[in-house]
């Protein structure tokens, strides 16, 4: 099944939370923090402006994005997790 946003919504993909602190320690599933990092995969038509036109996006498919921690609502497609969030909740891409 193929998710498509609407209007000024982006869909993103979660990434996979770390295993690891940075000092070596492994973490159990109930100490992990959801990962505010996710991949940009489809984007709507862009906010309608009041000229009727689109705003272009900032933001393209396949970018790696952060986002607060709070941002956007998950849902479930075929069993995966998504966001779909609009572009104000996303802080920064990551190069």
């Amino acid at each position: 099944m193929k998710v498509i946003p609407l209007n000024d919504k982006i869909l993103v993909k979660r990434l996979e939370a770390e295993e690891k602190t940075a000092g070596g320690i492994l973490l159990p599933d109930t100490a992990k923090e959801k990962p505010r990092q996710g991949k940009v995969l489809s984007l709507g038509d862009g906010k309608l402006l009041e000229t009727g036109k689109r705003a272009a996006f900032q933001v393209k498919e396949g970018d790696r994005v952060l986002f607060s921690s709070y941002a956007g609502n998950e849902v479930q497609v075929d069993g995966e997790e998504y966001l779909i969030m609009s572009e104000d909740d996303i802080l920064a891409v990551i190069d």
